[in-house]
């Protein structure tokens, strides 16, 4: 079996050392590690198109690319591998991939690159930042890929799996639990600063506290100490209301006759 793994938080980030820590003495199994150069959170679904990519190695066997999460995933996918992986996995993130943060998180966009592609792939974040009880994330993500593998799992059609794990001792963590994506709130107001050409700067605040939370959410599964798991989609219809978008497209038609 082979296993692509990537993340947002760069190749030296301590969650993909501990991700690939766990996996790398599993029977059978070859991984390759192919991670942004730096930073990319918050990059989602984003493809570099305007400018090169440049991959190097790094001094602990693995790869970095000058790009996006799903740049790595699909350089790797179409440049890099000789074999098409099984599994990607992307993580362990730096605090919590959950509710309407999937929609951001490059994480969760490396993953979904390889989804796209066909590919069975799972994300995985720590619910909080500074890697408090990483090896025991690390752990989780050993765990459920073995029993995925045990499974036969990674045959037939592809999935995507968002998996939170709370920063907490193994034997501090309750059961996996399958949940729908809570809401949040909106996002804080942007800060404000002045440069020192006198010019304003513009950051982007933090997200919004829980508006969805309750039970049956990623949100509320992590506030019992459970380890949530989501499985996503990419199709966005909003299918439940298909039935009032083809009526109301026949008065919104611009090329209606009846419009003139």
């Amino acid at each position: 079996m082979k296993i692509l793994i990537s993340n947002d938080d760069g190749y030296q980030a301590p969650g993909i050392v501990a991700l690939y820590t766990a996996l790398r003495d599993m029977v059978g199994t070859e991984i390759e590690v192919v991670a942004p150069e730096h930073n990319n959170s918050a990059k989602s679904n984003a493809l570099t198109l305007n400018a090169p990519l440049y991959v190097h190695d790094a001094h602990n066997g693995f790869r970095y690319v000058t790009g996006t999460p799903a740049d790595c995933v699909h350089v790797a996918l179409k440049g890099l591998l000789d074999k098409r992986p099984d599994l990607v996995i992307s993580g362990i993130n730096n605090g919590a991939n959950m509710g309407d943060d999937t929609i951001y998180s490059g994480t969760v966009g490396a993953a979904m690159e390889a989804y796209l592609f066909g590919i069975p792939a799972i994300a995985f974040s720590q619910i909080e930042k500074g890697w408090a009880h990483i090896e025991a994330a690390a752990q989780v993500a050993r765990r459920l890929v073995e029993q995925v593998v045990r499974e036969r799992m990674l045959v037939g059609e592809p999935w995507l799996l968002n998996v939170n794990i709370p920063n907490r001792p193994l034997d501090q963590l309750k059961p996996l639990k399958v949940c729908r994506l809570g809401r949040r709130h909106v996002a804080d107001r942007v800060i404000t600063q002045t440069s020192p050409r006198g010019e304003t700067m513009y950051w982007i605040a933090g997200s919004g506290s829980a508006k969805d939370a309750g039970e049956g959410t990623d949100f509320h599964a992590i506030a019992q100490g459970h380890v949530a798991l989501t499985p996503l989609q990419v199709d966005l219809t909003d299918h439940a209301r298909l039935g009032y978008w083809h009526a109301a497209a026949m008065r919104l038609d611009p090329l209606s006759r009846s419009q003139g």
